[in-house]
């Protein structure tokens, strides 16, 4: 995990809550590095060290650190409507040209609008989509395929549920809970909730924490298809190719290049 704030203490400057909400994620998923990393190899297989991302429904930039942190000549334009994962993003990521924040609504039509290129070399997302319903998600990746380039790529990291294998997805469940139960108690853990009361209690997070719980409420009204759904629907987008690339009980990182 990443060294955090300690749970239950209000984080310091940018850079604790960057930690503590990578943190908070790791808790819910132990192998969200792993995802990262195996997002990033393709990235540089398929358009190299010098590419153009977006960074998709970006939260607090986790995939755009990683990305700059990698490869120093890329650059990337994250977007997200959440006001206050977007000041996370652009508190921690100041006075870095590479990057890039874009506050839209990836439901409305007009979003792509709202962003500084017509064209993107990669657009990565993990852990996002699953706040959207099948029509809409469809929707978004037949606007996401007009934005990569011929030859670029795009990824999605998130928990994709296969219906048909309902005692393996109980089994996964059972032993991602028992995973969380046994690491709750260690140092810097805060669950998702606590993180949150965190923020509302942050002089600088508390105005667009509120405004998030009055955009978005409590939790996501999405679902989450499996990587078969999501690599069919991304052919049908317009990919010439999509599959996922890497998976783990719960989850998967679907790949389609254009």
């Amino acid at each position: 995990m990443v060294d955090g704030a300690d749970a239950g203490r209000i984080p310091q400057g940018w850079g604790e809550w960057q930690a503590s909400w990578d943190r908070q994620q790791e808790w819910y998923m132990p192998d969200r590095e792993e995802r990262f990393r195996v997002m990033l190899d393709m990235v540089e297989a398929f358009v190299g060290r010098e590419a153009r991302v977006l960074d998709l429904a970006c939260g607090t930039g986790s995939i755009t650190g990683r990305l700059l942190e990698r490869f120093p000549d890329a650059r990337s334009t994250g977007v997200d409507l959440d006001p206050a994962l977007l000041a996370i993003a652009r508190g921690t990521f100041a006075g870095d040209s590479r990057a890039e924040f874009v506050s839209a609504d990836l439901t409305d039509p007009a979003w792509r609008d709202k962003l500084p290129y017509d064209r993107y070399d990669a657009v990565l997302t993990a852990t996002a989509l699953h706040w959207l319903r099948l029509g809409p998600l469809a929707t978004l990746y037949g606007q996401v395929a007009e934005l990569v380039r011929e030859g670029g790529v795009f990824m999605n990291a998130d928990r994709m549920k296969d219906l048909a294998t309902p005692r393996i997805n109980a089994a996964e469940r059972a032993q991602r809970h028992a995973l969380m139960e046994r690491t709750k108690g260690d140092a810097g853990v805060t669950d998702w909730a606590g993180w949150w009361r965190l923020a509302a209690a942050d002089p600088e997070l508390a105005a667009p924490t509120a405004e998030r719980f009055a955009v978005f409420g409590e939790h996501a009204d999405g679902e989450t298809p499996s990587a078969e759904w999501h690599a069919s629907t991304l052919r049908a987008a317009g990919f010439a190719e999509a599959r996922a690339v890497w998976a783990s009980p719960s989850d998967a990182l679907v790949l389609a290049v254009k």
